[in-house]
Order: structure tokens, then C-alpha cells, then sequence
């Protein structure tokens, strides 16, 4: 979330800012700014108080030493007078804080003078791309043909064991998966990111730290019993390692890596744009997340959406990178590119990745900070990516790639496939 020192400094500003993202935070910002006032009015009625108090309790006992009771007695009076107004005045500080911290986390994140405007993804600028897009002719057939001409998954049976978005793997299509999480994490390794396995549940404290919660609740299953979510990202539990952590500026930057499950509601989703893989409820994919200082962290950021267009590159599909505007950027977010691969029997561009910069934003919900090299201790910079996730590359690699003789697995899979056609 955004800190009280953001807001109150400018914000006419942050309000402008968020403008970009279509949020008005007019009202919401006013509001902020009316209760922090109540909040240091109300804390420096208490510290008074208590002061004054303090000083009263420890001369009380002076005054009867001294013999002079009835000025001690009203010392006595004075002090439960306080006390009695310490409670209401620690219990409208409390409501205080508590009513800002409700407010807070639906601010979303400031975004980056680089991002666009614009309201819908049409208006996402087109950064980069590559790669060839195949000419299948007339006969090409979509991933889900595919999938089931040559026995890679089976998704009727995934209904059966589940339900729709939960589709089973099976023989060389399986394989591929594996194939594919191997190669994303051994390039992530060479690449410096440290590997991790996380957690597959998170409890709320982990969702509240990254921005799930509350904005993106109905967007995850919750075991209600014990009141922990399925995590839709390996980006919560790695990066919620470090919540309530104070690092040394020498470990900076930190990058880990990490392959999961990730598990999305995806509630309201229908139509031929989920159909296949397109859009599942459970999926695999390999995360790359990074912890930095505020003045490295944009390199950073450029580092990341580098290194993932090597894997679209490598992969030798055709690719293009996506600025996101105002409009589509995430509530959390700074600035996000998106990857995007051409499916070319579908002839449609889907998303496999994103990049982004939350700046600050997330290590304030985390209180993960770091000590600089004059001790003085400051918030970090969270960032992280898909590296990459599974089903659309496996959609898109399975359709650009079929011929007579069968699929063509990409040179840079063979020796984790085993096999150079799916056939």
C-alpha cells in the first residue's frame, strides 16, 4: 500500500496519479487525510495525558511525605481523571487506526510515468517483438484437436475428476510439462535466480502482504476450515519470505526462483477465449522474484523482461512485448510488460508472462525493509515475473509447430523431452 508520507506530502499529486490507473481517489484521499489528522491530534491529547500523569503519580509521594495530604488526594483525583480519559483517548486512537488501515489497502499503487494512457488493452503499447509466425494452411488444427489426436490431455477427464479448467496430462504431453518446468528453472539457475519450494497454501497474512487480499479475494479458493488459500502465483509465498524482515543493503539484490502449481477462481470466465488451455483453473509455472533497493529496482526491471524474452526467443515462437496503460496495469503494480506468443491455428495472441515493478507498494504491506550503508532503515522495491507460465506456451508450441510427420519439439527441448516429434 501507499505510505501516509506519500499522500500527505502531495496529495493532489497522488490523486492526478491514480487518475492514470481510472481510479478516483478524491474522496478516498480526503478521507485519509482527515482521519491521520484525528490520529496525531488524538495521540498528542495522550501523550499529554500521560505525561502529566507520570509526573503527577511519581509527586505524589513527596506530597504525603511532606505531610500535605489534601493536595495529594487531588493529585490522586487528577491522575484517575486521566486514566479515565487515557482509555477513551487510546480506544479513539485505535479506531483511528484501524479505519485508516481499511482505507489504505484500497488505494491501489501509484503507477510509473512510463505507463501509457489508456483504458483497455487495445491501448497497451506494443514495445518489441519477434520471432516468425508460421503458415499452417488452411488445416491446421487448434491445440485441443491436437491434444487429443495425439493422447496429450485429456480434458473430458478432467471434468470428470474436478471440473472444467482442470485438465489431466497424459504420456508425451506430460512430459513436455515436465520438459518445459525443467528448462524455465535451470535457465533461471544460470540466470542467478536461487530456486525455492514454496508452500502451495498461504494464510491470509501472506495475501494481505503481496495485494491479494482484499482486492483479488474471490479470485482464490479458500479452505475456510483453517483459513488458508491455494496460492494463485508462486509470487505470494516466495516473496512473503521476507515479510516482517529488516536485509543488509551487501544482499541486495535478492532473486529466487520458483515452479509451482498456481490455482485462480477465474470466476465468470466462458466463451472460445478459454477454451483449451487457454484458461484454467489450475496450471503450471516457473516465477522469478526480485528484492531491491528503490534506486536499482527499474534496472532491474529491465533485466527481467530481458531475460524472459530469451526464453520466448529459445523457444522459437513468435512473440511481442506489451507497456501496459493505465487502464489494464494491476492494482498493485508500477509498470508491467506483458509477453504474449502467437497461437498461429487460433490466430490470436496470448498472454504467457508478466513482468512487473511494484515498487514500494508491496513492502509496506510486508514491512520488508532493508539497512543502508548509513544505518538508516528503509522500505525495499518487490518485483517479479512469469518465467514462464505453462499452458498458453504449451498451446502456442504445440499448434506453430505441427506437420505431417507430426509436432516438432524446439531444439532447446529435445534433451529435456527425450524426443524431437510427437507423432
Amino acid at each position: 500500500m501507499l505510505t501516509l508520507k506519500t499522500i500527505s506530502e502531495d496529495p493532489e499529486l497522488v490523486i492526478a496519479k491514480l487518475a492514470k490507473k481510472h481510479f478516483d481517489g478524491k474522496e478516498i484521499i480526503a478521507k485519509v487525510l482527515e482521519i491521520d489528522q484525528t490520529r496525531k491530534k488524538t495521540q498528542t491529547l495522550l501523550d499529554a495525558s500521560l505525561s502529566e500523569s507520570n509526573t503527577l503519580s511519581k509527586h505524589i509521594g513527596q506530597l504525603m511525605k511532606e505531610g500535605k495530604k489534601t493536595e495529594a488526594e487531588a493529585a490522586k483525583n487528577r491522575v484517575a481523571e486521566l486514566k479515565s480519559g487515557n482509555k477513551l483517548l487510546e480506544d479513539t486512537l485505535r479506531q483511528a487506526e484501524q479505519d485508516l488501515q481499511d482505507l489504505m489497502v484500497l488505494i491501489p499503487n501509484l503507477p510509473s510515468d512510463e505507463v501509457p494512457e489508456g483504458r483497455v488493452a487495445e491501448d497497451n503499447v506494443v514495445e518489441k517483438t519477434g520471432g516468425v509466425v508460421p503458415d499452417l494452411g488452411e488445416h491446421a488444427l487448434p491445440h485441443w484437436d491436437l491434444a487429443k489426436k495425439y493422447d496429450l490431455i485429456d480434458f473430458e477427464l478432467g471434468v470428470k475428476i474436478s471440473g472444467a479448467g482442470f485438465p489431466v496430462y497424459k504420456g508425451k504431453g506430460a512430459r513436455l510439462q515436465r520438459a518445459l518446468i525443467n528448462f524455465f528453472l535451470d535457465r533461471a539457475r544460470d540466470a542467478g535466480y536461487l530456486e525455492v519450494q514454496p508452500p502451495y497454501v498461504v494464510n491470509a497474512a501472506s495475501g494481505y502482504g503481496t495485494g491479494q487480499l482484499p482486492d483479488k479475494e474471490g479470485q482464490m479458493y479458500h479452505a475456510t476450515a483453517d483459513d488458508l488459500y491455494l496460492i494463485p502465483t508462486a509470487e505470494v509465498p516466495v516473496t512473503n519470505i521476507y515479510r516482517d524482515v529488516i536485509l543488509d543493503e551487501k544482499d541486495l539484490p535478492i532473486k529466487n526462483t520458483a515452479y509451482s502449481a498456481c490455482f485462480r477462481r477465474e470466476a465468470g470466465s466462458y466463451g472460445k477465449d478459454v477454451r483449451g488451455l487457454n484458461r484454467l483453473h489450475q496450471f503450471d509455472k516457473v516465477e522469478i522474484v526480485r528484492i531491491d533497493k528503490p534506486e536499482h529496482s527499474y534496472d532491474s526491471l529491465k533485466e527481467m523482461v530481458a531475460y524472459v524474452e530469451t526464453l520466448v526467443h529459445d523457444l522459437e515462437l513468435p512473440w511481442r512485448i506489451l507497456r501496459l496503460c493505465g487502464g489494464d496495469i494491476s492494482f498493485t503494480s508500477a509498470l508491467t510488460f506483458d509477453f504474449e506468443v502467437y497461437s498461429a491455428a487460433q490466430q490470436r495472441w496470448l498472454e504467457v508472462s508478466s513482468v512487473s515493478n511494484f515498487e514500494s507498494y508491496q513492502a509496506n504491506r510486508l514491512k520488508c525493509r532493508y539497512r543502508d550503508a548509513d544505518k538508516k532503515i528503509q522500505l525495499v522495491h518487490t518485483l517479479n515475473g512469469s518465467a514462464l507460465a505453462l499452458p498458453r506456451i504449451v498451446a502456442a508450441l504445440l499448434e506453430n509447430n505441427q506437420t505431417e510427420d507430426g509436432i516438432r519439439i524446439p531444439k532447446i527441448l529435445v534433451p529435456y523431452t527425450g524426443f524431437e516429434y510427437i507423432n
